[in-house]
């Protein structure tokens, strides 16, 4: 009888150690900060895709209509998908005046889509480019940076070729899908 009450005691003391781990799993969870778990969303200033081209044929008036709205069913695709990854949240760029963001070039402005994105209240910026190199031939990028540093956190770029103008589309979405919001987020 005394093997009996010494298994019936030593299952009661796991027991009461098990329900002390639990409780102490629950105690730390609980002061964790909220959000230790998932990150809050980066404030992101989301720049139009800008068009640069740089083929033979390509105009001195600038961007064509047909192109224009090319590269506005592309930037609003993009939106969408980082709106709906969680990932980000979108800063309104519509109040930045400085030359570069209303001429869409801030491709060649050496970074200072960061700091227009800091003066915006972002914490990144991104940048993303249709590079039109020949009629077949074009190159689709990116680049996010951090808006207090300027250091570049996430680019990628991928050639398209034999490819029509509604291929442009098409890679800008995969590439943003494959290289930015697959992986962990840029911090």
């Amino acid at each position: 009888m005394s093997e009996r009450r010494s298994g019936s005691t030593h299952r009661i003391a796991m027991w009461r150690n098990s329900v002390a781990s639990a409780l102490f799993c629950v105690a730390v969870l609980a002061a964790l900060p909220v959000g230790a778990a998932t990150s809050a969303p980066i404030k992101l200033a989301f720049f139009d895709f800008e068009l640069e081209d740089v083929s033979a044929a390509a105009s001195s008036a600038g961007v064509s209509p047909s192109d224009a709205e090319q590269m506005a069913q592309i930037t609003e695709e993009v939106r969408r998908l980082f709106v709906q990854s969680g990932r980000y949240d979108l800063v309104d760029v519509g109040a930045a005046d400085e030359a570069p963001a209303k001429s869409h070039t801030l491709r060649d402005c050496r970074g200072c889509d960061a700091g227009i994105a800091l003066k915006l209240g972002a914490e990144q910026s991104f940048v993303g480019v249709v590079r039109r190199v020949s009629r077949t031939e074009h190159v689709v990028m990116f680049r996010v940076r951090d808006a207090r540093t300027g250091a570049i956190v996430a680019d990628a770029n991928s050639g398209l070729r034999l490819g029509a103008v509604d291929a442009w589309r098409r890679g800008v979405v995969r590439l943003v899908k494959d290289r930015l919001l697959a992986s962990p987020p840029p911090q």
